[in-house]
């Protein structure tokens, strides 16, 4: 065979495994591009989660501190705050009413609510639809700043679905709450109400509502 038919069929042969090669790195680029968007998809979702337990055991402490106040019922007014009120913390030293000891376990639990979510702030309000004489429920709604997945290019439609989803005020059954205590702009929230320690309980003697407490 002629040596230059020979060197013509090399070289094809060698632009061959080159195009090769190229496809190659071209399908392991998309596949390592499809894992890492898994994995980043999962990162999301598992924070989601860990901020969403954090949420929780938050509301659970401030269900224990009302436990640990005999007169957390006679007392509910003292533990409504919004999500931009920043409350003082009383000084107790010379001891506490239980009005001052339900305004310093709200100030203390915000505070902890600030320092162990991102960006977070929560909101407590007497749930409503209940007369006063039998209001034993208070709303809490913890919001902070999620690690979201990168929403360019969706529409606000898309946008909206996808924030409802991963908002508890709307998932878990928020009713009116939602119309006075909206979740903020741009944040994740959870709400859960807590009932009252129902060893302060009311009664109308003449008409007037009081709160008898047993040994306090």
């Amino acid at each position: 065979m002629p040596q230059n038919v020979t060197s013509l069929r090399s070289r094809i042969q060698r632009g061959v495994t080159l195009i090769e090669s190229l496809v190659a790195i071209v399908v392991m680029a998309l596949g390592i591009l499809g894992i890492l968007g898994v994995q980043m998809r999962t990162l999301t979702d598992t924070q989601t989660s860990v901020r969403r337990a954090q949420a929780i055991r938050l509301i659970e402490d401030m269900g224990e501190r009302m436990k640990a106040n005999p007169s957390a019922l006679a007392n509910l007014n003292s533990y409504v705050t919004n999500f931009a009120a920043t409350p003082t913390v009383p000084d107790c030293s010379g001891g506490c009413t239980a009005a001052n000891l339900a305004a310093y376990d709200v100030a203390v639990w915000k505070r902890s609510v600030r320092e162990n979510l991102p960006l977070g702030k929560a909101s407590i309000f007497v749930a409503p639809g209940e007369t006063n004489g039998n209001r034993r429920q208070l709303g809490v709604i913890v919001a902070w700043r999620e690690n979201e997945r990168d929403l360019t290019g969706l529409t606000e439609a898309e946008k909206k679905v996808y924030k409802d989803n991963i908002n508890a005020t709307l998932t878990a059954g928020a009713g009116d709450d939602t119309n006075t205590n909206a979740c903020p702009a741009d944040h994740t929230c959870h709400l859960q109400y807590l009932v009252a320690p129902s060893r302060c309980a009311p009664y109308a003697p003449g008409g007037i509502i009081v709160y008898y407490c047993p040994g306090v």
